[in-house]
């Protein structure tokens, strides 16, 4: 582990325990903040993928039912069904259920809900390739003995005692790399990490979408996938999880 990765994990674990220990705040202003983050992580997580809703177009979408012009019906799905994804998570992380295939399926089902009926949580079953990614994702025969694996990988670095924010950025990295469904692997390997991340107390953490954040957030997956160096990825969301932490704090400490 690299000098500035365990930099920015000492600062996670710090920021984690001012959060900790800040006053506790009126229900329904920490509702109204913890709204706006999801939102934001909505909005963020379906622009990676190309969605053209903007912030404040997804939340309207979402919260008042409003149908945006010119906007396709797979655009409003995307936000309304990402929004649900979220609210799953957060009672899964919630109630400290542990993640299994069958939770990685679900949240898949959610994302697709309603856009491609016979692919929502399942499997694919036919191999596919990543546009612009030299690395290739394994054959559909290999992709449940590879997701059996990543479940038990994941319980073994938890047993280690792997920083979270690792076991996070694992999880993350891995569905992605397997890519075991034809279309939302992205949204679904990010919903799964927030899981991870709000389960052991973090707040959720959006992966930013503007040209710049996007380029280095493939680049640092092509280089785990093609190069088995997993640090960069590690790094990038390390750094996200401490400004979203840094964000939440500025506002409720103010």
């Amino acid at each position: 582990m690299n000098t500035e990765l365990q930099n920015t994990l000492a600062q996670a674990d710090k920021l984690k325990a001012r959060l900790q220990t800040v006053r506790p705040l009126n229900v329904e202003v920490l509702k109204k903040i913890q709204a706006a983050f999801e939102m934001e992580y909505t909005f963020e997580s379906n622009k990676i993928e190309g969605n053209t809703l903007t912030l404040q177009e997804t939340a309207l979408v979402v919260s008042e039912g409003v149908t945006i012009g010119g906007k396709s019906m797979r655009e409003h799905l995307e936000a309304i069904n990402h929004a649900q994804a979220v609210e799953y998570i957060k009672e899964i992380a919630n109630n400290d259920i542990d993640i299994t295939e069958r939770t990685i399926r679900e949240i898949h089902a959610l994302i697709l809900h309603g856009i491609n009926k016979e692919q929502a949580g399942k499997y694919r079953d036919v191999p596919v390739m990543i546009v612009g990614s030299r690395h290739t994702p394994p054959q559909p025969y290999l992709i449940q003995p590879q997701m059996e694996k990543f479940i038990i990988d994941c319980k073994a670095m938890e047993t280690d005692g792997t920083h979270p924010i690792i076991v996070a950025a694992f999880l993350h990295n891995k569905l992605v790399e397997i890519h075991p469904f034809i279309d939302g692997n992205g949204r679904t390997s990010r919903l799964l990490m927030n899981l991870y991340l709000l389960s052991k107390g973090y707040t959720i953490t959006s992966l930013k979408a503007d040209n710049e954040a996007k380029q280095a957030y493939y680049t640092a997956l092509e280089t785990s996938h093609t190069e088995s160096n997993a640090e960069p990825f590690r790094l990038l969301v390390a750094k996200a999880v401490c400004q979203s932490m840094e964000k939440y704090l500025e506002i409720i400490e103010s």
